[in-house]
C-alpha cells in the first residue's frame, strides 16, 4: 500500500497521468467497448499511444521518485513537521473556519440567529436535504443550490419537481418544511439570492414554536 501511495502521489503531482500524456482514455475505452482486458490493451497501444511511450512515462516518473522527491525528503527536518502540524491544525482550521461561517448557511444562521446544522447522510439521501434547523423537536429542512458554474434554474425547478415526494416525506416525519435556498457567487463570496425564503423560514420557525 506504502508503495502505490508513493507511486500515485508522485503521478498526479508530475501530472503524468493526465490527458496530454496518456491520452483521452475515458473516451477511448468507450470507442473500443472492450470485453476482456486484452481488447482494450490492444487497442489502446494501437490507437491511443504506443507502448513505448508509457513505459518512457514510467521511467520519468522512477526518476522523480527516486532523485527528485527523494531529495526533497532529504531536506525536511523534524522541526518542518512541526511546524506543518501547528499550521495544519491551528491556522488551517482557522482559516477552514471563517471561509465556513461566510458560507450560504453561515450566513442564513447569523440572520436568524438559530443554530443551522449540516444534515445527517441518510437524511440526504432519503430526504435530499443538506441542512437543517431544530425547533423543540421538530426540523426544519434546507437545500443549498448554486444557479451559477452552469447549473441553470429550470434544471434546479425540474429537480425540485423529482424531489418534492421526498420533501413531502421529510415533513410527515420532522414535521417541518424543505425550503430551497440558491447560492449566488458574487466576487469571492457566495450570497443567497431568493432572500423572500429568509422570511418563509422565520415563519415556519414561529409556526413550529406555536
Amino acid at each position: 500500500m506504502a508503495k502505490e501511495w508513493i507511486l500515485n502521489s508522485a503521478m498526479n503531482r508530475y501530472q503524468l497521468n493526465f490527458k496530454r500524456n496518456v491520452g483521452p482514455t475515458s473516451e477511448s475505452i468507450r470507442k473500443c467497448s472492450p470485453k476482456k482486458l486484452e481488447e482494450w490493451r490492444a487497442y489502446y497501444f494501437k490507437n491511443v499511444k504506443p507502448k513505448e511511450h508509457i513505459e518512457e512515462l514510467g521511467k520519468k516518473l522512477y526518476v522523480k521518485i527516486t532523485e527528485v522527491i527523494q531529495s526533497e525528503v532529504a531536506e525536511v527536518t523534524e522541526q518542518d513537521c512541526i511546524d506543518y502540524m501547528i499550521q495544519l491544525v491551528i491556522d488551517r482550521t482557522f482559516d477552514g473556519y471563517m471561509t465556513e461561517i461566510q458560507t450560504v448557511y453561515g450566513q442564513l444562521q447569523k440572520i436568524l440567529k438559530i443554530a443551522v446544522q449540516p444534515a445527517p447522510d441518510e437524511w440526504d439521501r432519503l430526504f435530499n436535504v443538506d441542512f437543517y434547523i431544530q425547533v423543540g423537536e421538530k426540523y426544519i429542512g434546507l437545500q443549498i443550490k448554486p444557479i451559477n458554474s452552469g447549473i441553470q434554474l429550470p434544471e434546479i425547478f425540474k429537480e425540485y419537481g423529482l424531489q418534492a415526494e421526498t420533501h413531502k416525506k421529510f415533513t410527515e416525519v420532522f414535521g417541518g418544511k424543505v425550503f430551497y435556498l440558491f447560492s449566488e457567487k458574487i466576487g469571492d463570496k457566495k450570497e443567497i439570492k431568493n432572500k423572500e425564503v429568509i422570511d418563509e423560514i422565520k415563519k415556519e420557525i414561529i409556526r413550529l414554536k406555536g
